[in-house]
């Protein structure tokens, strides 16, 4: 009957809900008797049931692992920041993922993944890095899309730029992309964090590429056209050295970029720019000339000084004699600054008297203090030319009395030529000794093959011309000429005895020492037999024809016994004509003697 009875009052409470008095749903969950429930003593009415479904719904969420919810930072540590996701705990994230957001703090909302709901000690393990980089990729998108300005955190130098973290995802930065101007030390911007615009985005390799110099392109832009509608020839600006290079420097002028030449940084030579300006400098430019866009804009800082000729004393002239250091070294002379600014020429030719040229190196060095005379000098042209040699006497003046002709001197043996060599008999006193004149007998090619550079030869003047400054002189003259005694005893007519030493086409050569070398035709190499004579083979040789002028000796073997049937043939003949006087034969019977005297002598030779 009790069972009854309360089964009647839950029913007519379940039928009659208007009289049940409204409840706070915190203080019914919190009186709630599962176990009442789940055992079915407990009846719950169905609109309580749907009040606490609501109320869970809107206070809890569901913890599936792998989920990105949105979290509440609720505290923060020195390390860590707990956050609460509305699960039965809360979640604790390492700051060290928040780094690209070190003004982080309680109450801001943060992106989560549920990594695990619940692990061994019973905590929830949350990661915002990871519901980053899972939402990342469609906020890049998104930024690229509509150019929004994100925020990110500069990880690291690399090769050619940085690593940014933008929403979790490692973005390049290239190192042109940082800023407007160039930059030298990258680790600055190391642990930074800064706004970025999203440039480009490969999908296909998950790369990303992010710029900062965009952000301020535009208000540049504008900076600049304003600056290059300002643009004057002959304006004087100050700019910042931005950029410098072998041949030039580029300015800043406040947004607009202007190069210095390095040509018009300085009235003085200067071998590099970093001679005159170094980086991040401020100078004084002036606007030299620009191309019709104004994009390309010559500026100069020499302009800005009175040109150094101008202020050239007047005191300088011709023949003076002046000090200067050498700049430059080109092969046809050395230019000497002067005074800053100024200089003058020193050919190479006005470097040593002497007529034989050498290159400007063998008399001067870049960096040399020298000392010269004014030779020309044009103030209008600005232009000087310079002498050295003129610093000493001319060798020249009297040389009729140092090498008259016939004298025999010694020199250096400076440079060939293929007609000859240049000896040196002192500074600036050069003679020239034709190759026909170095030697008596021996036939040289080149002069290489009888001396050497540097070599000392004695010498005899043969010829002196003052005027032209030329002086010829002989080597072989010094020695007696072999040929004067040669002349008689290998005059024509005379028989030697030699080796045939080689066979060429059109005779053979003998050798009678070391002087006298002579040419047998091949005609006159036949032996008496009819056979030639070959090489190496010693005979007995008549001189046919000697010619002491052209070295020329002509040989004939053919000619020793020839000449020895002719001696027969007319001793014959007198022997003939003596016995016909005697016994007056006939003229056929004259004949026929000498018929057969030939024909006896034929076959003797056979």
């Amino acid at each position: 009957m009790a069972e009854e009875k309360n089964t009647v009052e839950v029913e007519e409470t379940a039928a009659a809900p208007q009289e049940t008095p409204k409840q706070d749903p915190k203080e019914f969950l919190e009186n709630f008797d599962w176990e009442k429930y789940e055992e079915g003593i407990e009846r719950v009415d169905d609109s309580k049931l749907e009040e606490f479904e609501k109320l869970v719904a809107e206070n809890f969420v569901d913890t599936a692992d792998e989920e990105v919810v949105e979290g509440k930072v609720v505290y923060l540590t020195d390390r860590e920041a707990i956050i609460d996701i509305n699960a039965k705990s809360e979640g604790v994230i390492s700051l060290n993922e928040f780094r690209y957001n070190p003004d982080l703090k309680v109450g801001d909302k943060v992106e989560v993944l549920i990594d695990i709901r619940e692990d061994k000690s019973g905590q929830l393990v949350l990661s915002h890095r990871k519901a980053r980089t899972i939402m990342a990729w469609d906020r890049v998108n998104a930024a690229h899309d509509k150019e929004e300005i994100v925020s990110g955190f500069v990880k690291c130098r690399t090769k050619g730029g940085m690593i940014v973290d933008v929403f979790g995802i490692e973005a390049f930065l290239p190192g042109s992309q940082i800023d407007v101007k160039p930059i030298r030390d990258y680790d600055q911007y190391v642990g930074k964090t800064m706004e970025f615009k999203v440039v480009k985005i490969n999908h296909e390799f998950k790369n990303v590429v992010v710029s900062h110099k965009a952000l301020i392109e535009a208000d540049i832009e504008e900076q600049k056209k304003e600056i290059i509608s300002q643009l004057e020839k002959g304006q004087v600006l100050e700019g910042v050295v931005k950029n410098i290079t072998s041949y030039g420097v580029f300015v800043d002028l406040g947004g607009v970029d202007g190069l210095v030449h390095i040509t018009d940084l300085s009235w003085s030579r200067i071998n590099h720019p970093n001679e005159v300006v170094e980086l991040d400098q401020k100078i004084n430019v002036v606007i030299l000339d620009f191309d019709e866009n104004k994009s390309r804009i010559q500026l100069g800082m020499k302009q800005l000084e009175k040109h150094p000729w101008d202020a050239l004393s007047d005191d300088i002239k011709i023949g003076d004699k002046v000090k200067g250091k050498v700049v430059v070294i080109a092969d046809y002379g050395a230019f000497i600054e002067v005074v800053e600014g100024v200089e003058g020429l020193i050919h190479v030719s006005e470097m040593s008297w002497s007529t034989h040229l050498r290159s400007a190196q063998d008399f001067v060095n870049v960096g040399d203090e020298v000392e010269a005379v004014v030779l020309t000098l044009d103030r209008e042209d600005r232009k000087m030319s310079l002498g050295i040699k003129q610093l000493t006497p001319d060798p020249w003046t009297d040389i009729t009395s140092k090498y008259p002709v016939g004298s025999r001197h010694k020199g250096i043996v400076r440079n060939f030529t293929n007609f000859g060599v240049f000896v040196e008999m002192e500074e600036g006193i050069d003679g020239l000794i034709y190759i026909s004149d170095l030697s008596w007998t021996k036939k040289i090619k080149h002069p290489s093959e009888f001396v050497n550079v540097g070599d000392t030869m004695e010498v005899e003047v043969l010829e002196l011309d003052v005027e032209g400054r030329k002086l010829s002189l002989g080597h072989k003259q010094t020695t007696e000429n072999p040929w004067d005694k040669y002349e008689q005893e290998f005059a024509e007519g005379t028989v030697h005895k030699a080796a045939i030493t080689d066979v060429v086409d059109k005779g053979a050569t003998i050798e009678f020492n070391e002087d006298i070398t002579a040419f047998v035709p091949q005609r006159h190499m036949e032996k008496e037999d009819g056979s030639k004579l070959s090489k190496g083979e010693e005979a007995e040789f008549r001189i046919i024809e000697f010619n002491k002028d052209f070295k020329r000796v002509v040989a004939s073997h053919t000619a020793i016994f020839r000449e020895e049937e002719q001696r027969n043939i007319k001793a014959a003949q007198k022997k003939a004509a003596a016995a016909a006087d005697e016994a007056k034969p006939t003229l056929g019977d004259a004949n026929e003697a000498l018929q057969a005297l030939k024909d006896k002598m034929e076959a003797g030779k056979k």
